[in-house]
């Protein structure tokens, strides 16, 4: 029941170090980028477009671009909220963006005084310029499987966004669990709707591991069909607006899953570890990582030494 091969996008330059309290210069993320472009990353989230004032740790991201040496074959994009976002994108030289609406009704009407659908609506500008310009353009739905804002969110609450969204022309969406409320048999039950009612969209998950069960809830992606997730190096990240939520499900532990299973994700994990180590360095303090912890499985194993007798304790 689990695909031969899947494909990840690291996220961990936009949703693991915006919620850092340490600015990461362009010359660190720089370093981390070209990390990852070794290790065989194909989708990388490499920052976003957002007011510096709201998010002091994306501020560099247009120097970022500027600076990337682009791997080719590899897409690089990064999040925005508006017309502004699409503009910067343009001026930098990145060739791919994301729009992102709350499924909470209670979280958007608090916010933006207007429903989840009425914000999906006014992205029409945005799609237009970013086509235009020759920008490929994607959304996400955050708290699309559940908020602290709201007792449930309805699937066809989920459904309605989406149909927001393919309404203005975009038809890649990723449903996201910011509050990391998740968990497998809603996973499942959510991943079936949407893969019936909208075959020709392409889809992404993306998991917190909040209460534990980001992996578990990836897994059961997998089982139902979905073959893109985003994670996050070393487990870092969060949402500031959640009380307790942790990181990002951690990129090595789902390189790990997906080793042990037999899955392709065409990464080398060896060099993505070697890109965790260098993030927890840098955070300089425990993140959610249990393969920076424990290490890999196949680490483990040595040979019994010779002449080691039936009576000498196993150390």
């Amino acid at each position: 029941m689990l695909p031969k091969k899947i494909r990840i996008c690291e996220v961990g330059l936009r949703d693991g170090l915006q919620n850092e309290k340490r600015m990461f210069t362009t010359e660190e993320k720089l370093e981390l980028l070209d990390g990852m472009g070794k290790a065989g990353f194909s989708v990388i989230e490499v920052g976003s477009f957002m007011s510096p004032k709201a998010v002091p740790q994306m501020a560099n991201t247009d120097e970022v671009y500027e600076k990337l040496e682009k791997v080719p074959g590899v897409e690089y994009r990064a999040l925005i909220a508006n017309l502004r976002g699409v503009e910067r994108a343009i001026a930098c030289g990145c060739k791919k963006v994301k729009l992102n609406v709350s499924a909470s009704r209670a979280h958007n009407l608090a916010n933006l005084n207007r429903t989840p659908e009425e914000s999906v609506a006014r992205f029409g500008d945005c799609v237009t310029c970013a086509k235009e310009a020759g920008l490929e353009i994607s959304g996400s739905i955050s708290m699309a499987f559940g908020s602290p804002w709201d007792k449930e969110i309805p699937i066809g609450a989920v459904a309605s966004i989406v149909e927001a969204y393919m309404a203005v022309g975009i038809n890649e969406i990723s449903l996201s669990d910011a509050s990391g409320m998740a968990f497998p048999p809603q996973v499942q039950e959510i991943c079936a709707y949407m893969k019936k009612h909208y075959p020709k969209n392409m889809w992404w998950l993306h998991f917190h591991n909040t209460r534990g069960l980001g992996m578990a809830n990836i897994l059961a992606g997998m089982q139902s069909g979905f073959t893109q997730f985003d994670s996050s190096f070393a487990g870092v990240g969060g949402c500031p607006f959640v009380p307790g939520a942790a990181g990002n499900v951690a990129t090595e532990d789902v390189l790990n899953l997906c080793e042990e299973s037999g899955i392709d994700t065409g990464i080398d994990f060896d060099k993505a570890l070697e890109v965790s180590r260098r993030v927890a360095q840098l955070v300089a303090h425990p993140t959610d990582s249990y393969l920076l912890r424990a290490g890999k499985s196949r680490d483990l194993f040595r040979e019994i030494p010779t002449g080691q007798g039936k009576n000498e304790t196993m150390k």
